[in-house]
């Protein structure tokens, strides 16, 4: 595919290329600085890692076959519009990929936003608005130094009490706070 974009679900179990390429890609990278006031130094920047790429474009979902439309595969279009809906409530990320001559992307990504119209006129295409922001998969992770295993876990011993008992004096008859 020279020129293109893919969305996919699960590992590529249900897929979509866009038949009509967007005429624009916006991509938006930003930092995740944070500034502080210091006593006597003034404002300062504290460089943190940068925000996850957010990806957006439109275009439409075309009710017949234009000249300009390279995909095999020409899907009704709220068929389209169905499988873009389904993924966003499965709360999963999906796999975006576009190609270019200059470039690609290949990312797993939420859907954050998608709206879409059909417009009178149109022959029953659907116009619409997508915003994706990539995903980094996490999970806890166990230290792999650690001797200690999930199983084991209730198998370690308690830990001693170290703590200091206070020393207490208990007052009698004749006793004085200033004596």
């Amino acid at each position: 595919m020279p020129f293109g974009i893919e969305l996919s679900f699960n590992n590529r179990e249900e897929l979509i290329e866009l038949p009509v390429m967007p005429e624009t890609l916006e991509i938006s990278e930003s930092g995740n600085s944070k500034t502080y006031d210091v006593v006597a130094l003034g404002e300062i920047n504290v460089i943190k890692n940068p925000k996850l790429t957010e990806y957006g474009f439109s275009s439409f979902f075309p009710h017949q076959r234009y000249p300009f439309i390279t995909v095999q595969n020409l899907l009704d279009p709220i068929d389209y519009v169905k499988f873009i809906e389904k993924w966003m409530r499965s709360r999963l990320p999906v796999r975006f990929i576009f190609t270019s001559d200059s470039f690609k992307i290949n990312v797993l990504a939420s859907i954050e936003s998608f709206s879409w119209k059909e417009t009178a006129g149109e022959a029953g295409d659907i116009d619409y608005d997508i915003k994706l922001k990539e995903y980094v998969a996490y999970a806890a992770k166990l230290d792999p130094l650690s001797t200690i295993r999930p199983a084991a876990a209730a198998e370690v011993p308690s830990r001693l009490n170290e703590t200091q008992q206070p020393k207490t004096y208990t007052l009698v008859s004749g006793d004085t706070l200033w004596a």
